[in-house]
C-alpha cells in the first residue's frame, strides 16, 4: 500500500496529514469549488500546450512546401 502512494516521497502517514491540514484550513464547502477552479485552470493549461503544439505542427508544413517549391 505504501508504494502505491509513494509520491514524492510522502507516504501514506504525510498524505493523510495533508488531507487533515487542507480540511481544517478550507473546510468541506470550499474544497469542492477549489478543485473547480484548479480543474478550470488545468483545461486551460492543456488547451494553450495544444495550440502552442498546432502552431508549430502548421509552421512546419509552410516550411516544407517552401522547400518543395
Amino acid at each position: 500500500m505504501n508504494n502505491i502512494l509513494f509520491i514524492g516521497g510522502l507516504g501514506t502517514t504525510e498524505l493523510l496529514i495533508i488531507v487533515l491540514v487542507v480540511l481544517l484550513l478550507f473546510g468541506g464547502k470550499k474544497i469542492p469549488e477549489l478543485m473547480h477552479g484548479m480543474g478550470k485552470g488545468v483545461r486551460s493549461f492543456k488547451e494553450g500546450m495544444n495550440e502552442v503544439s498546432d502552431n508549430l505542427k502548421m509552421e512546419e508544413k509552410k516550411e516544407e512546401e517552401k522547400s518543395k517549391n
